[in-house]
């Protein structure tokens, strides 16, 4: 015998109700055959991108010892962002059905053409999707140099808060260096001891990828030249990546550690997307659909765009709120938030869905 809770939508829990829309969403999505795999389109794209790797470091080798070589640095970081994203998209099995073909897909790329452990960015990407924004579970908000919620502050000293109050202005320079910081940490990632899954295959990647891009840049450039090189590629590398990752989840509610929420709310309550057309969805790797992609990880990224009005008018007839605004206004948002985290520190910090789930 059904229970009325049980028979009555109206008297089931707002997270039970938003668990059944899940369902439902997903069955639309579904139907709409949005989860289909987009072969040729990845095939292309992969292709084309590998063509224009080998096309920059020909016309390097031909170049030869020219400042001229900058605008090459600048076209490989375009290239190896793109890299990125594919790697990204094969770690969600977005690329082939095969869990197999899409994890080496994720691998090769990502040790080999980018110089990055595939392994570590796996680990760290999972855990933000379980639990985006949510304080102590989602590593992108884990304190480090910035500090993105006021407990992130309680061991701070005078100059540490003085930053914080300030560190939205330092947000866009500091990605700079995120570059360097990314292969930093793949390179920390496989040479620590834990027990790490194709370890030596990881190893030979990103020592052949990094070690033979900095041999070449020495053998062809002078050391003043080769080093103007690195920085341009690198800086802009890391510019390129983090401001398409940056605007999807900076600057909305951070989730405390201690609460529970359903799947539908936790995905779509902590993302942003941002608008624009086909030339923002191949510069940010279809990141600008993060709402989207995160309710449906392995969506391939041509089907985003086509599942977009569907998920917001679900969601706007749920009442679930959805978030979507410009690149420069993302950005805008981004570096007020940040700057607000030191003024919040003042005062006792309240996520906005505290209220709404406790009534």
């Amino acid at each position: 015998m059904t229970t009325a809770m049980e028979s009555s939508p109206a008297l089931a829990s707002p997270r039970e109700r938003h668990v059944s829309a899940y369902a439902e969403l997903s069955k639309i999505i579904q139907a709409a055959g949005l989860l289909k795999r987009r072969y040729a389109y990845y095939w292309t794209l992969m292709l084309g991108t590998v063509a224009a790797f080998a096309a920059i470091w020909i016309g390097f080798a031909m170049l030869g010892d020219s400042w001229y070589q900058l605008l090459l640095a600048a076209a490989l970081a375009v290239v190896l962002a793109q890299f990125g994203f594919i790697g990204h998209e094969g770690s969600h099995r977005q690329i082939f059905a095969s869990h197999r073909w899409n994890e080496w897909t994720g691998r090769v790329i990502s040790g080999l053409f980018t110089g990055l452990s595939y392994s570590w960015w796996m680990r760290k990407h999972t855990r933000h999707h379980l639990n985006p924004n949510k304080e102590g579970s989602d590593p992108d908000i884990a304190p480090g140099v910035l500090a993105f919620s006021p407990a992130a502050l309680h061991q701070r000293g005078p100059v540490g808060r003085w930053f914080a109050a300030r560190q939205g202005w330092f947000f866009f320079p500091l990605l700079l260096l995120e570059g360097i910081a990314l292969h930093a940490h793949s390179i920390q990632n496989i040479a620590r001891r834990e027990r790490l899954e194709h370890r030596w295959v990881e190893i030979l990647f990103v020592t052949v990828r990094l070690g033979g891009y900095l041999a070449a840049l020495f053998i062809v450039l002078p050391p003043g030249k080769a080093i103007a090189f690195f920085c341009v590629q690198m800086g802009l590398f890391g510019v390129l990546l983090g401001g398409a990752f940056a605007p999807n989840h900076k600057g909305m509610p951070i989730v405390p550690a201690s609460m529970k929420i359903d799947f539908l709310r936790r995905q779509v309550l902590m993302s942003r997307n941002i608008k624009g057309g086909p030339v923002t969805d191949l510069a940010m790797g279809g990141l600008n659909y993060q709402v989207e992609h995160h309710l449906f990880p392995s969506m391939p990224r041509p089907s985003l765009r086509r599942a977009q009005p569907i998920v917001r008018e679900f969601c706007e007839r749920h009442g679930v709120a959805y978030t979507e605004t410009s690149l420069l206004g993302s950005y805008r948002i981004v570096v007020q938030y940040l700057n607000d985290v030191g003024l919040r520190a003042r005062d006792p910090f309240q996520c906005p869905l505290t209220a709404q789930y406790r009534t």
